[in-house]
């Protein structure tokens, strides 16, 4: 930080100026990089709830918080970037008028947050947020309430993300697998989700017809990862077929080859060994 002038009110014009400039420069930086578009763009609470899904929510009261971990906003505010530097000249006044009261002694209020996992999300205190950080500041009091989801919020860096999470949260709906067999379940593309959600929704349909009864979405999802996915996984395994991919990734990609191939759903060392040959 700069060494201040003595004059408070030149002080905050100052620190003002020079945020607004740190924002124009992250901006360019990130153009010139050809950075996504969405890297320094603050998260909405409600788009990351909608991703995640929301269970519920409790206060924690006052408690001092970081400021590098405020990322969002609860209102749909574009007055400031993920950093909470300011986007334009609109909210000059207000933030220079705030920060002279502070330069001044005058009381702050703690601020307003949402917290999920370990992101926080501004309800109330956007400018005070900004102030703290222009003037070097750690942490900030804050009344925080804390909200649960269905899906961690980890590895969330910007708006791509949420549709990462978005599919990840609508497949583990089709395809409610317990804990540990579930997270053998990753993709590398969101779309992949859509597509294994389609599988073993086309695979529990021919299960129950062989079964000549109804099931639930629980009772498939078991059923087919124990007497499908695993099985096919450990042939893949055997026979190479795996490579870089993940597993979940190695099985879509034979499962839709294997139809073409031979117009059916089953499985032997064979038909992996055609595949393999196919493949290559």
């Amino acid at each position: 930080m700069p060494a201040d002038t003595g004059f408070p009110r030149s002080d905050v014009e100052n620190d003002f100026l020079r945020v607004r400039r740190r924002q124009v420069l992250a901006r360019m930086v990130q153009r010139l990089r050809r950075a996504p578009d969405d890297v320094n763009v603050i998260l909405p609470l409600d788009e990351v709830l909608a991703a995640l899904g929301r269970r519920g929510e409790r206060r924690l009261g006052l408690q001092t918080i970081r400021l590098d971990s405020i990322v969002g906003t609860v209102d749909s505010t574009r007055d400031f970037d993920r950093k909470f530097r300011p986007t334009s000249g609109r909210v000059r006044e207000r933030w220079e008028r705030l920060a002279l009261a502070q330069r001044r002694g005058e009381p702050i209020p703690p601020i307003d947050v949402y917290r999920v996992g370990d992101l926080y999300f501004v309800e109330d205190g956007h400018h005070r947020v900004s102030i703290a950080l222009a003037s070097g500041a750690k942490t900030i009091e804050a009344y925080v309430t804390e909200v649960d989801t269905e899906l961690p919020p980890s590895g969330i860096r910007g708006h791509r993300d949420l549709l990462f999470k978005s599919y990840e949260r609508i497949f583990r709906e089709r395809v409610p697998l317990g804990g540990p067999a579930m997270a053998k379940i990753t993709v590398t593309d969101p779309w992949s989700y859509a597509e294994l959600g389609e599988a073993v929704e086309a695979w529990g349909f021919r299960w129950m017809q062989d079964q000549r009864r109804f099931a639930d979405r629980a009772e498939i999802a078991r059923h087919w990862y124990t007497e499908e996915y695993q099985p096919v996984v450990r042939l893949m395994r055997s026979a190479g077929l795996v490579g870089d991919s993940t597993e979940a990734e190695a099985y879509l990609r034979v499962a839709s080859e294997r139809y073409r191939l031979i117009l059916a759903h089953e499985w032997s060392d064979e038909i992996v060994e055609r595949l393999r040959d196919k493949i290559r």
